[in-house]
């Protein structure tokens, strides 16, 4: 976003992430603490598919980015790290994240460094 974007907020309830084909591009701004990944890590696996899908057949989906925010505690807390490093790259400057940590006593591993924000 940039000064004076208009941007979109839903926080909490159900929500899903369904763009049909011949849709505007959107790009998306995920943020998400502790378990709170759980709906938005299922909508980050559903870009991925319909980015492989897309580059792999060519669909009608058009897409934007997507960019996830996550914070938890400490590294041990986010939960589908992995993952999502794998997501960020199988689909460079498509997905992207970055992990905060608040509460980070241990050193952080060099996979995740790059990501990190925070204590």
């Amino acid at each position: 976003c940039t000064l004076d974007s208009e941007v979109a907020l839903r926080v909490g309830g159900d929500f899903f992430f369904d763009p049909q084909p011949g849709d505007s591009p959107v790009n998306l701004v995920l943020i998400a603490g502790g378990v709170g990944i759980n709906p938005l890590f299922s909508i980050l696996l559903h870009i991925a598919d319909l980015h492989g899908y897309q580059g792999g057949k060519g669909n009608r989906h058009k897409l934007g980015t997507a960019k996830l925010y996550y914070s938890a505690k400490n590294t041990s807390e986010l939960l589908f790290k992995k993952n999502i490093l794998g997501l960020m790259k199988a689909f460079p400057g498509k997905i992207t994240c970055c992990f905060h940590v608040t509460q980070q006593h241990s050193q952080i591993c060099k996979e995740l460094q790059p990501h990190i924000t925070g204590k």
